[in-house]
Parts: structure tokens; C-alpha cells; sequence
């Protein structure tokens, strides 16, 4: 893993869009589309050029970052998840709000990749219903 590799902290970021399905149902999977075309690009233009962003499918994506413990890690995510949010989506003549729920999870050197998404993917959830307000944060 980089972790070992380098000897430095990397970690997961994996972000899911708030209420995308809603807009594929209501405007269309074209607006579906520029929504995680802007998510994407949002993604990209705020990370250092060594961290990965990749989609992982629907509306999911994910950020290695690397030399960033969890604590770092965090607080990127949130900076992330702000930059997502700065702008609505346009398209055509429709605008909407972008928001993202994430969860962080710090690599460690035993951690299968599988785990490691699918713990990743557990904290997103929480930090989805944080927000709703269903879990206590």
C-alpha cells in the first residue's frame, strides 16, 4: 500500500451526492449527468495532483489522499464537500443545488481495499444520516 510503501498516511474519501435520483427522475439523465459532471470537476480542481479521484459508479465517487491521516483527511472532506456545494448545477435553463454526504477512512497496511470502500462507504452513511438529522454526530 502507499502507506507501507512510502511510509507516509494516505486515506479514503468516498462521497455520495444528496438526492441524485431525484434529479434523474424529475429533469432527466442528461441534468443527472451534469451533476456528476460538476461533482467530478469540483473534485479535481481542489485536490493536489498526487491525490486519485476516481467515480465508482451511480453517483459515488471516491479521493485517495495521500500523505493525509484521518484528522487531515477530515478536514479536507469537509473542504470538499464545501467546494461541491459553492455553486448550484446548470443546465439548459435549470439550476440546482450540489451537496455530498462523505466518509474518511485512514489506509492502514493490513486493510484489504475491499474493507477499506466498504467502511469508507459505512461512515458516509453515518455522516448521511447525521445530517438529516437521524444519528447523533
Amino acid at each position: 500500500t502507499f502507506a507501507q510503501r512510502y511510509d507516509a498516511p494516505a486515506s479514503l474519501v468516498y462521497f455520495d451526492v444528496d438526492g441524485f435520483k431525484g434529479v434523474n427522475d424529475r429533469y432527466g439523465h442528461a441534468a443527472g449527468d451534469a451533476c456528476l459532471h460538476a461533482v467530478s470537476e469540483r473534485l479535481t480542481s481542489n485536490v493536489r495532483e498526487s491525490d486519485i479521484v476516481g467515480r465508482m459508479g451511480g453517483d459515488e465517487f471516491a479521493v485517495i489522499l495521500v500523505q493525509a491521516d484521518q484528522a487531515t483527511a477530515e478536514a479536507k472532506a469537509a473542504g470538499l464537500a464545501q467546494a461541491i456545494g459553492d455553486a448550484p448545477v446548470l443546465f439548459g435553463e435549470w439550476s440546482a443545488p450540489l451537496s455530498v454526504s462523505y466518509g474518511v477512512r485512514e489506509l492502514s497496511a493490513d486493510m484489504d481495499p475491499e474493507a477499506l470502500i466498504a467502511e469508507a462507504d459505512t461512515a458516509m452513511f453515518s455522516h448521511k444520516r447525521q445530517r438529516r438529522g437521524l444519528e447523533p454526530r
